[in-house]
Order: structure tokens, then C-alpha cells, then sequence
């Protein structure tokens, strides 16, 4: 019996040294675990509550705002549980943040064009969003407020309500005929008696109906007016945040005193070019400045970023702005460069002594149309000249380098043109 008593006694002592160690080998491993990584969403609603609970009845716990960043404690069905870094807890409609990776990407965004000059500066019309890319359907973040002050990076035009989708266009002058993705134009509304945007066939040399000695129909000249289009501007705000913006959201600063000289246009820029000390003029400042500005039609889409220059300088005798240079009717691009000119070419004796001056970039004839890119919204002209001026008292004189002779420039088709042409074509 003591035999089979010890046996027993050392069987459980051995069961009870195995128990421990798992217990300690267990124990052991648990230290060796790798503890997933926190995962944080950042909040884009311009202000949202958090909850005690998903329900229709619930306590609010906290407040955040546009931007906050929130550690995720839980994930529901269509919402998150939170933690702010204040402490505050709760649940947030998933609707309302944007993932580590949309933020990650505006904030390469952000370094990628921190080092942009601001080729012009606005101010927000009414609260908007900057998005990842051109499109009212692309990645969101960052709320402005009415009132905050951009600067102008690079502009792009898309089709209205959306960008068009990569590679839709293999040839990028196609992107301006609607259907061309296809290769089948919709016709002119009654034309040949067809319904407005009904599919014509694309081979057809002639219409049905056309008799002997009727020209032929060609699928382009079928296709409709292009689809509106939307202009986006690169911006970056006062806290430094990039990202595109819908351009009728906002407004080019201008001074108010030269708004009444706008004549149907909008100003696209305003850059001081010089000041003038009049002790007579009207207000506290009687150092007056003098403006080169740029001017656009109000229309969206366009393949340059303005078809107008525009100075004004002040006279002090009559105390008012004056046009003192004046150029339209050309296809020009941004950005407008300020800098001290000298005209190594004139005769005159202030010829080398160097004045305030400015230049601009402008579409040469030699070059083809240009039309935005469909992928990205990226307007990139061919063959450019560069013009140069500078300020000689109120006078506005061209400067160009020695031995150059002058370039022809292109020029915007109006659409009163374009109507004048069809009529003649009918006579």
C-alpha cells in the first residue's frame, strides 16, 4: 500500500510541476506578442458630437472638430468608437473621418507643393473643402471658413460634376468631343430630324434624307457643344493645408477701387507694380499704388488662364486711376512676373537705369489648340513668347532684347466669331 500511496503521490506532484510550468511557458509567450498598432481616423465634418452609444436616444461625450485626430477604440457596423486627446470617448458616424491613408496623401500633398510661389491670391466665398484631386467626387478634408485667405497654385478644368476617368481618352484632342470615349458623337437636337442627343452612326457620309449633291455630315461636325465645364484651383490656406477647390467658391483679391473698371470681367490677378506719393490724394495713405492686372471672361474651361492685361497708374494732378497700358485679345498664362526692367535696346537716356517692370507669358500662333489634359484637368500650352514692360513715369513701354523680332501670337476665337463664320459658310 505505502508502495502504491508514494506512486500516486508523485504522480500528482509531477502533474502539478507540469500545470505550473505551462502556466509560466504561457505566461512567457505573452510578452513575446506583437500589440496590433493603434489606428487613428481624423475627423472632416466641420463639428461633430460624440455619443454614449449607437441608438436613437444617447448622452453626448465630447465635441470635435474639423481635422481632430481620434484613436479607434471599437468598430461598429456604420460607426467608430473613439478616443480624442482630451480623453473623451464615444461613437462617430464613419461618414464623418477620413482613414490614416487619405491623410497621409494630403499631407504629401502638402509637402510636395510647400515650396509653390502663390501665382495669385483669393479669398473664401462661403465654406468649402479641399480635395485630393480636381472633381466634386474625389477625396475631401480640410473645411474652410468664409473669409480665409489662399493662395493660388495651379489651375485645372473638368468636365461639370466630375473629372474623367484615366485613359478615357486615347487622344487627348477627343476630350472635347462628347462621346468621343465611344467613338459615337450625339447629333445636334433636330438635326435630319433626329431627337436631341440621339446617336448617329459614326461611318455615315451623309444623312438618310440627303439628296444629290448634299455635302456630307461628318460625326464631328454632328456632335453637340461640348460639355459645361468646372474650373479647380490648387490653393493652400493660412495654416499652409493644399488641396483643390472648386474656383467659384472663391474670389481673386483686387482692390475695391478698381472693381468698377472691370467691364463685364473678372479679375484673375492684381499685382503692385509701383506706388506714387500724392499728399492731395483722398484717404490716410497718400502713397498711392499703381497696378498690372489680369482679366478673364466669366467662363469656366478655358484653354489660357486670361485674354486681357490691364495698368493703372495714378494721376496725381486729377487724383484718380488711369489706364496706362491696356492688351487684349491674347491667350496668356500665368504667372505674372514683377521685377526691375532695364532696356538694353532703347536710346533713351534712362534706357539702362532700371524701372519697375513686369511680364507675362502668351500663346504663340505656331503653336496648336490647347486643350486641357482629360486625365488630370492640366492646362499645358505648346509654344509660348514671353513679353516684357516696364513703367517709364505713366507711360508703358515693351521691352525686347536686341536683334529680336517680334512673334505672332495667337488669339482667342469669341464665340460672336465663331457665329459669324457659320453664317457665312450658309451664304
Amino acid at each position: 500500500m505505502k508502495h502504491c500511496s508514494g506512486a500516486v503521490r508523485s504522480s500528482v506532484q509531477g502533474l502539478g510541476v507540469f500545470l505550473l510550468s505551462a502556466v509560466v511557458f504561457v505566461g512567457g509567450c505573452s510578452r513575446f506578442k506583437v500589440r496590433p498598432a493603434d489606428q487613428y481616423v481624423y475627423v472632416t465634418a466641420k463639428q461633430q458630437f460624440l455619443r454614449d452609444r449607437v441608438a436613437a436616444v444617447s448622452n453626448r461625450t465630447g465635441t470635435v472638430e474639423n481635422g481632430d485626430k481620434l484613436k479607434v477604440l471599437e468598430r461598429g457596423r456604420r460607426f467608430v468608437r473613439v478616443s480624442t486627446e482630451k480623453g473623451e470617448t464615444g461613437w462617430i458616424d464613419e461618414k464623418t473621418v477620413a482613414t490614416q491613408e487619405s491623410f497621409d496623401a494630403f499631407a504629401t500633398l502638402e509637402k510636395d507643393h510647400a515650396p509653390d510661389p502663390a501665382i495669385a491670391t483669393g479669398v473664401v466665398r462661403d465654406e468649402v473643402y479641399l480635395h485630393l484631386t480636381p472633381g466634386r467626387g474625389t477625396e475631401k478634408f480640410y473645411r474652410l471658413a468664409e473669409g480665409d485667405k489662399l493662395s493660388l497654385l495651379k489651375r485645372a478644368t473638368l468636365p461639370k460634376g466630375g473629372g474623367l476617368k484615366v485613359g478615357a481618352f486615347k487622344n487627348p484632342k477627343q476630350a472635347a468631343i462628347p462621346g468621343a470615349e465611344t467613338g459615337i458623337p450625339t447629333a445636334k437636337a433636330g438635326a435630319a430630324g433626329t431627337p436631341a442627343k440621339a446617336p448617329v452612326a459614326p461611318v455615315a457620309a451623309k444623312p438618310a434624307h440627303a439628296g444629290k449633291g448634299s455635302p456630307a455630315v461628318s460625326p464631328v461636325e454632328a456632335a453637340p457643344e461640348p460639355p459645361p465645364m468646372e474650373d479647380w484651383w490648387l490653393v493652400r490656406d493660412s495654416k499652409g493645408h493644399a488641396g483643390w477647390m472648386l474656383s467659384r467658391m472663391m474670389d481673386v483679391d483686387a482692390p475695391d477701387v478698381l472693381t468698377r473698371y472691370a467691364e463685364g470681367q473678372r479679375f484673375v490677378g492684381a499685382y503692385l507694380l509701383a506706388t506714387v506719393n500724392d499728399p492731395d490724394a483722398p484717404g490716410d495713405n497718400k502713397n498711392i499704388p499703381e497696378y498690372v492686372t489680369v482679366m478673364s471672361p466669366y467662363k469656366a474651361g478655358l484653354p489660357y488662364d486670361f485674354d486681357q492685361v490691364r495698368v493703372f497708374t495714378w494721376n496725381p494732378r486729377m487724383h484718380r486711376y488711369e489706364t496706362a497700358f491696356r492688351e487684349r485679345n491674347i491667350e496668356g498664362y500665368l504667372p505674372v512676373t514683377l521685377k526691375m526692367v532695364e532696356d538694353a535696346g532703347a536710346k533713351a537716356a534712362n534706357a539702362m537705369t532700371p524701372l519697375p517692370g513686369f511680364s507675362f507669358t502668351v500663346l504663340s500662333a505656331a503653336a496648336g489648340p490647347v486643350i486641357p489634359d482629360p486625365e488630370t484637368g492640366a492646362i499645358v500650352p505648346g509654344q509660348t513668347i514671353i513679353k516684357t514692360y516696364r513703367l517709364e513715369g505713366n507711360i508703358i513701354r515693351r521691352v525686347q532684347a536686341q536683334g529680336a523680332s517680334a512673334q505672332d501670337e495667337a488669339h482667342p476665337v469669341i464665340e460672336s466669331d465663331k457665329k459669324d463664320k457659320k453664317s457665312k459658310k450658309k451664304r
